[in-house]
């Protein structure tokens, strides 16, 4: 027991000299050419896939945390398709973009809703959020020119150091701002690809967070343009989606 708590002890000191060190530049060049060569890489790419296992913490009343998890499957085509699935215990939805038609279909409770939306990906990322208020997952992935964005109003950016996730090794980057911090994981050998994000959010009292761990990447995957075209299965009922203003439940 005392040799378990005097390795856990060095463990410690070697974890806080190593972010101590990563400390040293607010905004540190290496940490932020690494974010800009995932994310320029990413929006380069005229499609992929991805799987997404995600861990969203909520706060009771009582002040105890509870984890949420999510998996969600996402393929995407540029310059105008997109379509993802996520499934948890409570939810089961699956998202659909063919360039003119959004669809939200809920198979728990065997509605869907569609609105026409002609444009592209990030035009209609912009119209869900905005209008509809829908957070699709991994939206940061398909946008093109997302660095700016992410960097915006960042008054720290460190490298961390090494980690490995799901057995490759990552080089870890932390940013924060005075809303939101995020840390991001990139895959150190090979292509740009993000191995992990954890977004915590500096506006709750609790600093709750959301983790999103990568997997199953595909960058030249082999997609009809059929995939994202929603046919509703039978017995499914057509409805409208909610006004922005009276609720936010169409994405949960």
């Amino acid at each position: 027991m005392i040799r378990t708590r005097i390795l856990a002890s060095l463990i410690g000191i070697m974890l806080s000299a190593a972010i101590t060190s990563a400390q040293a530049a607010e905004i540190d060049p290496a940490a932020t050419k690494m974010l800009q060569q995932m994310t320029d890489y990413l929006g380069g790419l005229s499609a992929l896939s991805v799987h997404t296992q995600n861990t969203l913490e909520h706060q009771l009343d009582s002040g105890q945390r509870i984890d949420e998890d999510i998996s969600v499957s996402m393929t995407m085509k540029r310059p105008d398709k997109l379509q993802s699935r996520r499934l948890g215990g409570l939810i089961n939805q699956d998202f659909y973009y063919d360039g003119k038609n959004l669809t939200l279909n809920n198979q728990n409770a065997n509605v869907y809703a569609t609105e026409a939306v002609p444009g592209s990906i990030e035009e209609m990322l912009d119209y869900a959020h905005g209008k509809l208020g829908l957070e699709l997952p991994a939206a940061d992935l398909v946008y093109r020119n997302v660095y700016p964005l992410l960097m915006q109003g960042v008054t720290s950016a460190i490298v961390v150091g090494k980690a490995v996730i799901n057995d490759k090794t990552c080089t870890h980057l932390a940013f924060s701002r005075p809303d939101v911090d995020f840390q991001v994981w990139v895959a150190a050998d090979g292509q740009p690809l993000p191995c992990k994000y954890v977004v915590t959010d500096k506006d709750t009292p609790a600093l709750i967070s959301t983790t999103s761990v990568f997997s199953d990447w595909n960058v030249k995957p082999s997609i009809s343009d059929s995939s994202f075209k929603f046919v509703p299965a039978k017995g499914t009922d057509k409805v409208d989606f909610m006004p922005l203003e009276t609720g936010s439940g169409q994405a949960n």
